[in-house]
């Protein structure tokens, strides 16, 4: 992978000596309980989190060429995976995209505008519902989805690169299990501060 220019050589969750326990790890032995050892639940949501900055931003740069923001490529790809996408009594409604995409009402239209203006989608009246728009994709918003898709490909490719197909098998099922686990769960809880008033 290459190295981005935000990777910032004094943060120590970058020094892959960290995530190893190799000399010069700050990490403490296994089961001294010391504060410092966060344990491998909490070192695995930490490479996580850095993995789904890097890839991130690694798409966002190859993005920009076409003029895709990240959040422009989530909407397109959202309506993308909806059969029947380019009919207007099968395209998705402004409200579902953004309930999928877990943004504000306001927020989508912004969205949409901006791929409007580049002709990626075309708003419509629902047909069983005047006062409600659908969003179509049209062909150069096919045609973005498309590239959209080799690009997260291409990066994907770039980040595992040294990762056997086994080991990738390994760490999906994971990260579904770990998923779906979340969700039957239902919502979590917010932790609440001890100072605030019972």
């Amino acid at each position: 992978m290459t190295t981005t220019p935000t990777d910032d050589p004094a943060d120590p969750s970058s020094d892959p000596r960290a995530a190893t326990g190799s000399p010069g790890s700050t990490r403490s032995p296994e089961g001294t309980g010391s504060p410092e050892d966060t344990g491998a639940t909490a070192e695995l949501a930490d490479a996580m989190t850095r993995a789904i900055k890097r890839i991130r931003r690694q798409t966002g740069w190859r993005l920009e060429p076409y003029g895709i923001t990240p959040g422009q490529a989530r909407a397109l790809r959202t309506l993308a995976h909806v059969p029947g996408c380019e009919t207007p009594d099968r395209a998705m409604r402004l409200s579902d995209l953004a309930d999928k995409l877990h943004i504000a009402p306001r927020s989508a239209t912004t969205v949409v505008d901006a791929l409007e203006e580049a002709g990626l989608v075309e708003r419509t009246p629902d047909p069983a519902d005047r006062r409600a728009v659908r969003i179509l994709l049209t062909e150069a918003g096919r045609a973005a989805v498309e590239r959209i898709g080799q690009v997260r490909d291409e990066v994907a490719r770039e980040y595992f690169g040294e990762v056997s197909p086994a080991d990738e098998e390994v760490l999906l099922r994971v990260l579904r299990s770990a998923e779906a686990r979340f969700l039957a769960a239902g919502p979590p809880r917010r932790a609440t501060s001890p100072d605030a008033p019972r």
